[in-house]
């Protein structure tokens, strides 16, 4: 399968890798010689050096008989024409990074309809999506919701005291519709047993029916936790406008801070009960004064990562209970939990796990990739004919990098055991790690496919 990705930036170079390191046969266009270097010296792909927005480009040979074409330059309208072009010249899948938010909003049905576009990407809103949903869980270090919302992965860190350190897995009393599906130790990923355990500074996944584990989430929450009323952002660029009226609507009082006073005006006019503070967010006399110290979770938006860094470690420094980062380089991120930030969220992998789920198609409905794409949770639907259907787990002979760990047939989560059978049409949720993704999916896919 052909992929052709337009745009060779943060965004474009993230997919790109994660593509070809599925074997996928990837070429990557960009009219910009430096970053189209960084590409070629650097990934296994084809470099084009063209104008991805011009119909000649997609007349050359390498581009024209494409299955798919994703558009991820810094312009929305050069990623909408390279996508109409595609679709002219015969490239049947398009994707399209989408960053202004009433495109996504008024005009997302009318893009699909009129201009052929199959996914749209916002990686800004993505991510405010994603800190929403993790603010909102106690504990979390991650959520995330499969099959419609009927099942849910939760991420936490094993803190030294919990009740749960130090106790072999078999026995824990965990919920009847909990499993303890994945530990990640030392940058290894360990699919547990019963007689594994969990272990303090452990990232240790749970998944389960989404009522049983809301509750059982509360099993992390520290006892001098309290319940979140105050949130602070440094940053009103899209992703911070898209985060703070989330916020507000469940009811937490949220103050952004922004030395750009355009943002700061824009901030304002979405915001009802929240403040938006135009000044340096570097400041520390501003921040003692905004409240930093009183904040329960402060949000680091910027467009700088090291300066959100700086930004959360100032914030913990000054009494902040709490701290969020959102960075661009994936390789930031092991660093920054090691130094103290609480969560590090990588937009660029969180839009790269959409286009990985669009592009591997035949019954694949999402990949949420974890610790840095080292591993990855996959909700894929069980096809006729696939190997793993019809047999019981047991003697289902999957490779022992991948778990079971949930499935839904029709309106039923379920948490499997050995003797479950999974049929064609389930939903079936997964533990993988990263680099037998391919190698496990074969097993749920029919024979045709």
């Amino acid at each position: 399968m052909r992929i052709v990705v337009v745009g060779a930036g943060k965004l474009g170079y993230s997919i790109a890798d994660l593509l070809s390191r599925e074997q996928f046969d990837v070429v990557v266009v960009d009219h910009e010689e430096g970053q189209l270097e960084a590409v070629k010296n650097n990934l296994d792909v084809l470099t084009v050096y063209a104008n991805g927005a011009s119909p000649i480009t997609m007349n050359d040979p390498d581009i024209r008989g494409a299955d798919m074409l994703i558009a991820v330059t810094a312009s929305d309208e050069v990623n909408m024409v390279a996508c109409i072009l595609a679709k002219k010249h015969g490239i049947a899948h398009t994707v399209a990074r989408i960053r202004d938010m009433q495109f996504m909003g008024e005009a997302k049905d009318y893009l699909k309809e009129n201009f052929g576009i199959d996914l749209m990407l916002n990686p800004e809103l993505i991510t405010a999506n994603e800190i929403n949903r993790i603010l909102m869980t106690p504990a979390a270090l991650n959520v995330e919701d499969f099959a419609g919302g009927k099942v849910r992965l939760f991420e936490t860190k094993v803190y030294r005291r919990s009740p749960m350190a130090h106790k072999p897995l078999k026995d824990l009393n965990l919920p009847k519709g909990v499993l303890a599906g994945m530990i990640f130790r030392d940058h290894r990923m360990i699919i547990p047993h019963g007689d594994d355990m969990l272990l303090p500074h452990d990232n240790a996944y749970f998944i389960g029916k989404s009522e049983e584990l809301q509750k059982f989430s509360q099993t992390f929450v520290q006892r001098d936790a309290r319940k979140l009323h105050r949130v602070f952002i440094i940053g009103a660029g899209r992703a911070g406008r898209a985060l703070a009226p989330m916020l507000e609507k469940q009811g937490v009082k949220v103050k952004v801070v922004d030395k750009d006073r355009d943002r700061c005006r824009l901030m304002a006019s979405r915001l009802t009960d929240g403040i938006a503070v135009c000044g340096d967010g570097t400041d520390i006399d501003l921040l003692l004064e905004e409240g930093v110290a009183e904040a329960d979770v402060v949000v680091c938006l910027t467009e700088d990562d090291k300066l959100n860094l700086m930004l959360a470690l100032l914030a913990k420094h000054l009494g902040a209970r709490k701290t969020i980062v959102r960075v661009s380089r994936i390789e930031y991120v092991d660093l920054m939990e090691k130094v103290g930030v609480d969560v590090v969220l990588s937009a660029r992998l969180l839009s790269a796990s959409e286009v990985l789920a669009f592009a591997r198609r035949s019954g694949v409905v999402s990949v949420s990739l974890l610790e840095g794409a080292k591993a990855e949770a996959v909700e894929v639907i069980v096809q006729d004919g696939a190997p793993v259907a019809g047999v019981p787990l047991m003697r289902a002979k999957l490779p022992r990098e991948c778990l079971v760990c949930a499935y839904v047939r029709g309106d039923e989560a379920v948490i499997p055991d050995g003797n479950s059978v999974l049929m064609p049409g389930d939903r079936a949720i997964l533990f993988i790690q990263t680099q037998f993704s391919k190698k496990v999916m074969k097993y749920f896919k029919g024979k045709e496919a």
